[in-house]
């Protein structure tokens, strides 16, 4: 069957030997077809190739895997919501409650590579303190990946991010939960989470890692952040991949103060985040590995036209070329006044 470059699905075949205009052998019959290698076809300008015919077993494939990852996650947040709930009522918690909960997630996720449709997934309407620690823990283990860090380090950095938080159990849920402008009491009690998790951490699994990481994770890397003002090389390396998470989940979730943000639009703003504040590399890793996922994903734009991106721009990164319909192109580097404002799987 023939299948435009933007209808093609992770796991498609190729049927025959693709070349592009001038005869360059480009990718070989039987090739079975990722993200990487849609990316390779646009670049070469191939609009359609032949593929093996897809089973039902594998248009289902997708569904299926969102249906059981959104089990697992509905889980994982009951389980997070149990430890927090323990630490608010004895100042520690099990860590083998966080151990089952969170290997046997990551290594499902190990299996999921698209993680822009990973992330869509974990999006929920209410987005409190359980969903967004277990977001934060996830990213972070994708970035300490993609920086190359082994399997037991990027558990441990995964752990470390999922506990980030935890010190909110011993915030009152009135400020916790407020929906106005803290007060300046509030505030400087909201921050004291870090400390709160520090010690938590220390008490529960005696792991001064993972309690770095929860005493650091707002600390910037200019020393602008908080509690103690501590520079980049005070900080542990962990607590450098979960504040990168930790901002970016932040920024894509809903607030009373602040309206739900496209993924392309954090993403930027990370970006520059990166330049004093955030580490540079972490943050490289995250958009590097992000923005090349967003090419096939269905889109709406700020001018409410649905369509589908199909290249992103190197010189514009966060500016990408979308599809509208058979006719009609949006190129966002061209059309300033344009943007991404909503990705779905």
């Amino acid at each position: 069957m023939k299948a435009h470059v933007t209808d093609l699905k992770h796991g498609d075949c190729l049927m025959l030997d693709t070349f592009n205009s001038v005869g360059l052998h480009v990718l070989p019959k039987g090739t079975i077809v990722y993200q990487e290698e849609i990316t390779l076809l646009m670049r070469h300008r191939i609009d359609y190739v032949d593929i093996e015919p897809r089973s039902i077993a594998m248009d289902d494939e997708g569904t299926n895997l969102a249906q059981s990852l959104n089990g697992n996650f509905d889980l994982a947040i009951q389980n997070y919501e149990s430890i927090f709930l323990e630490a608010l009522s004895k100042g520690s918690f099990t860590q083998s409650d966080v151990d089952l909960t969170l290997q046997p997630l990551l290594e499902k996720m190990d299996e999921h590579k698209d993680v822009v449709s990973l992330l869509l997934l974990l999006e929920r309407e209410d987005v409190g303190t359980y969903n967004h620690s277990l977001q934060v823990g996830l990213l972070s283990f994708y970035i300490a990946t993609w920086l190359g860090y082994t399997k037991e380090e990027r558990y441990e950095i995964s752990r470390a991010g999922y506990l980030h938080d935890i010190g909110k159990s011993q915030i009152a849920p009135s400020i916790l939960n407020k929906t106005g402008i803290l007060t300046p009491e509030e505030t400087e009690e909201l921050k004291r989470h870090t400390s709160y998790g520090y010690d938590i951490i220390l008490k529960s699994m005696n792991d001064e890692k993972t309690a770095l990481v929860a005493l650091q994770h707002h600390e910037f890397e200019d020393g602008t952040g908080y509690p103690n003002m501590l520079r980049k090389a005070d900080l542990h390396p962990y607590t450098l991949i979960v504040a990168v998470a930790n901002a970016y989940v932040g920024m894509t979730s809903a607030r009373a103060s602040q309206p739900k943000q496209g993924l392309i639009t954090v993403l930027r703003k990370v970006h520059e985040l990166g330049f004093g504040k955030l580490n540079g590399n972490a943050v490289q890793a995250l958009i590097g590995h992000l923005l090349p996922n967003f090419v096939g994903k269905s889109v709406q734009l700020s001018n409410g036209e649905q369509g589908t991106i199909i290249m992103n721009n190197p010189l514009d990164i966060f500016k990408p070329l979308v599809k509208v319909d058979e006719t009609t192109f949006r190129d966002l580097s061209k059309e300033r006044n344009l943007t991404v404002e909503e990705v779905f799987i």
